[in-house]
């Protein structure tokens, strides 16, 4: 997702010379080529990411869009005050980029773990935010983000999920993508780790269940509608992220549930609970560790029915 991120960007800031880049003091091996070809329009802020978003903020304020690039919750987390008060109080073109959602620099700790980042960013005002699931995913959201007025966030993988994404599924900016087709049941992801639904969804059709998968790449604005029309036409949702459950992807379906009046006949979010990730490893050892791989959702949409359904049906599936 990286490598399709700043090939997008050099191409917009080929034609758009207001284009700004700024890092964080990383992503050496990524951003030379923006770096050489355009050395007036990029600036590393150091390991000062207040100061980061704050130049930034003032840079856009002067007409410029800028991309600030960090990892994990430097970008976002650390500099909170100055996105709120700086950037977004101004609806100023700041487009903050986080390379390492979820759990993709595991070995590093929690401290590199960015697992609230949804949650916090989602409740502030002016803000757009992304999660794309696919490289195709990101480069689409990467021009439409470019070319939207105010601050905008993108949340990316270091590499990109192993199921071929090849576009043939229309991406709208703010519409969800269906990747799979199914009434029984509903999962909806967000970012990296919608390919453990895409798995799930596999796996679960060889039991005989057939899962829709929505890859909700946009929480802010949020496809409500979609939504409505999966909670009325399936068995039930859940929701996968590689975030905290506590005012995420899955808080977003509830309220739009809610809200809209069309309650799902089966309910369930899947990511972390109310916990800070205390374990060392990588993504896929992580997702695993902490329930949130294609293993756990297949059970969670197993049991889900099996609530509901009756004993025979689960069984017969389970063999």
């Amino acid at each position: 997702m990286r490598d399709s991120f700043i090939r997008t960007l050099i191409s917009l800031a080929d034609k758009d010379p207001r284009i700004v880049l700024m890092t964080g003091d990383l992503g050496f091996g990524v951003l030379e080529e923006f770096e050489a070809r355009f050395p007036q329009r990029y600036f590393n802020a150091g390991v000062a990411e207040q100061n980061l978003a704050a130049v930034a903020s003032g840079l856009a304020m002067e007409g410029h869009v800028v991309f600030t690039y960090s990892i994990g919750n430097f970008p976002t987390l650390r500099c909170l005050e100055q996105l709120r008060n700086d950037a977004l109080y101004h609806e100023a073109p700041v487009k903050v980029v986080c390379i390492g959602g979820g759990f993709s620099y595991g070995p590093l700790g929690m401290s590199h773990h960015a697992t609230e980042d949804l949650s916090i960013m989602r409740a502030l005002p002016n803000l757009t935010i992304s999660a794309p699931a696919t490289a195709f995913e990101t480069t689409q959201i990467v021009e439409e983000i470019a070319r939207r007025p105010g601050a905008s966030y993108l949340r990316i993988e270091r590499g990109s999920p192993d199921f071929v994404d090849s576009g043939a599924v229309p991406f709208t900016f703010g519409k969800a993508r269906q990747l799979r087709e199914g009434r029984d049941f509903c999962v909806i992801a967000a970012g990296g780790i919608t390919v453990e639904a895409v798995r799930a969804a596999e796996q679960l059709s060889a039991l005989g269940i057939q899962c829709r998968v929505l890859s909700m790449h946009t929480l802010k604005p949020f496809d409500a509608d979609t939504v409505l029309r999966a909670a009325a036409e399936t068995g039930g949702i859940v929701t996968v992220e590689e975030n905290t459950v506590i005012g995420g992807l899955g808080g977003a379906v509830a309220e739009a549930c809610l809200e809209g009046g069309v309650p799902p006949r089966r309910f369930h979010r899947i990511g972390m609970r109310d916990q800070f990730s205390v374990v060392v490893g990588d993504q896929a050892f992580l997702r695993c560790h902490y329930g949130m791989d294609a293993t756990a959702i297949v059970s969670a949409v197993q049991r889900l029915l099996g609530t509901a359904d009756s004993g025979e049906r689960l069984e017969a599936l389970s063999r």
